[in-house]
């Protein structure tokens, strides 16, 4: 048992460190002795704590238990904001209430939104602070754009010596709507609690013609720039009108236990966004969306030729993605480069791919992915496990000869590079189109591509998928590895069962070197 993070009131544990998102056994949780009942998850958040108090949590797990003492933080003062004017009606507009109880905070201090239903448009956080959004308490954003403040993507200093970034819209400094919970500048934050934070997608037009820009860009629910030391901790987050969690140019961020849920058919609501961030732990997260459960980004070419940041030291571990299009997906905004991400013991489920690498031909030389790995997974209904796509046919141009040509373009300073991506001890169950389909650039090919001690089940009925979205590449079921243009191929201990014969288990294409015998991916 490990403590992930304790607050004034609150205590983050890793109960099972074996488990998925669910504990491989239930626990029952103890409290200083008292009974608090079974616990099924692997990362669990005991709240209603009191602060600078000391506790003594017990797991027990048939006939062994295990223990873990702790001490809350203290707490300087505790504002509730119905004391603020705040209503809770559902109709009241609590904006400027719950705004003034949030700048009125001092440092080591707490805002408390109670139950209640809080018609809001955007808040701003201020450093220093807690704010915790209790139990059946839902902040429901607004729907009138046109009452959003808008944040400007790039305003320059005078004489054009420097820029002052705010706005992002898909990798590329735009102006956006503020959103639900926005920090800017900001440090040492932590926001939780058992409540809900709707951004009410259906409700206003926010998916109406979602590519068309009105006013601005549309919001996020939860959008930081410049920030550290955030935390998220416990709240459910639904229905946002666009991506959900979207940091940007951040670092030491925490998001702990939380739910991300949007219907499967609605535009971009991408559930975890980390743009150009660093030293991230995602953990105990359960994701349903319509589009990628985690898609890791550092923008587009301006971005990443500019500012030169990538997204790194990340780890994503004991959620359950479920329903998005890819579990986890790279890029296509990469041209900062993406590095040194580790996700394990997740459940996927539903997901068209599980791990997804889109890159391509300019998006630049900062935009280098490495280091990625997979390992300790489980994957049930997920059609192609393991994907990278250098062909990926985004943008205006993404379809043009430049982009999808498969000779060898000369390599310079648009070109992006694949490293090192690893599998290792990956379960997945009713795969429908392959196993791994890779394609890299001829002038940069994939650095490594390891697979070890993984099992695969091909789906019996599968419905036809094109593994990446390429020219070329056509729908297809049951398929092996595919891979093309990478320099070493490590593959160890794979097996596959199929209720028939795959006829072609490898197939490659200008693999240099291949560090594989029948033996190491085979059909049991």
């Amino acid at each position: 048992m490990q403590s992930l993070y304790v607050s004034s009131r609150s205590c983050t544990v890793l109960l099972d460190p074996q488990g998925f998102h669910e504990a491989s056994q239930p626990r029952d949780l103890y409290l200083n002795g008292m009974h608090l009942g079974m616990e099924q998850r692997s990362v669990a958040t005991l709240f209603h704590l009191e602060p600078d108090t000391e506790y003594t949590l017990s797991a027990r797990v048939n006939d062994s238990s295990e223990s873990l003492a702790f001490r809350t933080l203290p707490e300087r003062i505790s504002l509730d904001v119905r004391r603020f004017g705040a209503v809770g009606d559902g109709s009241h507009d609590d904006t400027p209430h719950i705004q003034s109880a949030i700048l009125a905070c001092p440092h080591g201090g707490r805002v408390r939104i109670p139950a209640g239903t809080y018609r809001t448009g955007p808040l701003f956080l201020k450093s220093h602070i807690t704010l915790e959004i209790q139990k059946d308490a839902v902040l429901k954003l607004r729907t009138d754009r046109e009452s959003f403040p808008i944040l400007p993507g790039v305003t320059f200093s005078d004489y054009d010596r420097e820029d002052y970034l705010l706005g992002s819209w898909e990798g590329n400094p735009l102006d956006c709507y503020a959103g639900a919970i926005t920090g800017l500048g900001v440090e040492d934050v932590t926001i939780l609690g058992e409540g809900i934070i709707d951004g009410c997608g259906p409700d206003g037009d926010w998916w109406i013609q979602p590519k068309i820009r009105r006013g601005a860009w549309r919001p996020r629910l939860f959008y930081t720039r410049d920030c550290k030391d955030i935390r998220l901790i416990g709240l459910t987050f639904r229905n946002s009108p666009s991506w959900n969690l979207h940091p940007t140019f951040s670092e030491n961020l925490d998001f702990l236990n939380l739910r991300v849920e949007a219907p499967y058919h609605s535009p971009n609501t991408d559930g975890f966004d980390p743009e150009s961030c660093r030293n991230i732990r995602m953990m105990g997260t359960v994701f349903s969306v319509g589009d990628d459960c985690v898609a890791i980004k550092s923008g587009k070419i301006y971005m990443g030729r500019t500012y030169q940041t990538p997204c790194e030291n990340i780890e994503i571990a004991y959620s359950a993605m479920l329903h998005g299009h890819g579990g986890v997906t790279i890029g296509s905004e990469m041209a900062g480069g993406v590095r040194n991400v580790r996700v394990h013991h997740c459940l996927m489920d539903g997901n068209d791919r599980g791990l997804r690498i889109k890159t391509r031909r300019g998006r630049g030389q900062n935009g280098i992915i490495d280091n990625i790995v997979f390992e300790d997974i489980s994957m049930k209904h997920v059609s192609a496990p393991l994907t990278a796509n250098a062909f990926y046919f985004c943008d205006p141009d993404g379809r043009s000869e430049y982009v999808q040509s498969r000779e060898k373009k000369p390599k310079d300073a648009s070109t992006p590079c694949l490293g090192r991506i690893a599998f290792h001890r990956v379960h997945a169950e009713d795969c429908g189109a392959c196993l791994a389909w890779v394609l890299g650039l001829p002038e940069a090919p994939m650095q490594v591509l390891e697979m070890h001690d993984c099992h695969f089940t091909m789906a019996e009925n599968a419905v036809p998928m094109a593994p990446v979205m390429a020219e070329g590449v056509e729908e297809v079921t049951s398929r092996g590895v595919h891979a093309e243009n990478v320099l070493h191929l490590d593959l160890k201990h794979n097996t596959v069962a199929s209720p028939k014969p795959i006829p072609c288990l490898l197939e490659t294409v200008g693999v240099e070197d291949a560090e594989c015998s029948p033996e190491d991916l085979q059909q049991i």
